[in-house]
């Protein structure tokens, strides 16, 4: 592992795949000219629409969505996240997926959110998140980049379940992947919050892609895209427009913060 820039990409993604696409691919290349080598998409990158809709576009979504992300990696020679688009798993559900692929436009990881978000926020929304995904049955993988580190992958709604990056960290992981479409009324209380203490807990880096603003309807995230660092400090902060949150992964502080806070070692409940 060495240095290196990473990017959280921040979009506001609606129900049009083209106009989605072309939104990243124009942050993508934002975050390659400032020098990122390890770039994050949000989830719901490619379409963010009623439930219904994404469904029945769900195999186009999904064709499209994995051949962007393979596309963009080798033509800008850097490693992306696709953080969670729909893939047809039945007639009436999908898998929120997440890949992971390298310059070389090889998939090296892929999960399939396992936590669903089955909620009624207090701001009068209803989500139900599972009336047209299917939940993953496995936990996420980790990947050992020899450049870039061990990463671990993870969705959105999973940051609420620290035993899954517990998981991650015994694995090894030392850069967390928490791409989320976080809606705007849990997210000003809880957002940046958990993510600190994922990245605070697990003696990891955090990179935190996210949906920002109103998609359609009622639907409106928080953003706030966050690069923190292992100590929980906020390295980077896209605030609540589209953009890109930039910073460096250095293993040296990695060292540093393991050393000086060795909590990994002192685990008595794995």
């Amino acid at each position: 592992m060495k240095s290196y820039l990473a990017a959280a990409i921040q979009m506001t993604s609606v129900p049009d795949l083209a106009k989605n696409l072309a939104q990243a691919e124009e942050l993508i290349d934002l975050a390659v000219r400032r020098g990122a080598e390890l770039i994050g998409l949000p989830e719901n990158f490619s379409f963010l629409g009623e439930e219904s809709d994404k469904v029945h576009q769900a195999e186009a979504i999904a064709v499209e969505s994995e051949k962007f992300i393979k596309t963009m990696a080798q033509r800008y020679q850097v490693t992306i996240l696709g953080g969670g688009f729909p893939v047809p798993v039945n007639q009436g559900q999908v898998y929120n997926t997440a890949i992971l692929v390298e310059p070389n436009g090889q998939e090296v990881a892929r999960y399939q959110k396992v936590h669903l978000f089955d909620v009624n926020v207090p701001d009068g929304n209803t989500y139900q998140e599972s009336s047209t995904v299917k939940a993953g049955e496995v936990l996420p993988p980790i990947y050992h980049s020899e450049k870039l580190g061990t990463l671990g992958l993870s969705v959105c709604y999973d940051v609420r379940f620290p035993e899954l990056y517990r998981h991650l960290s015994y694995k090894g992981a030392e850069v967390l992947f928490i791409p989320a479409a976080f809606t705007a009324y849990t997210g000003k209380d809880h957002w940046q919050i958990l993510l600190q203490a994922r990245a605070i807990e697990n003696t990891c880096y955090a990179i935190a892609p996210a949906q920002t603003g109103r998609h359609y309807g009622m639907r409106h995230t928080h953003g706030h895209a966050l690069i923190i660092d292992p100590w929980g400090a906020i390295l980077a902060d896209a605030g609540d427009k589209p953009g890109v949150a930039i910073a460096e992964i250095s293993p040296s502080r990695l060292e540093q913060v393991r050393r000086q806070m060795p909590s990994l070692q002192h685990r008595v409940f794995i």
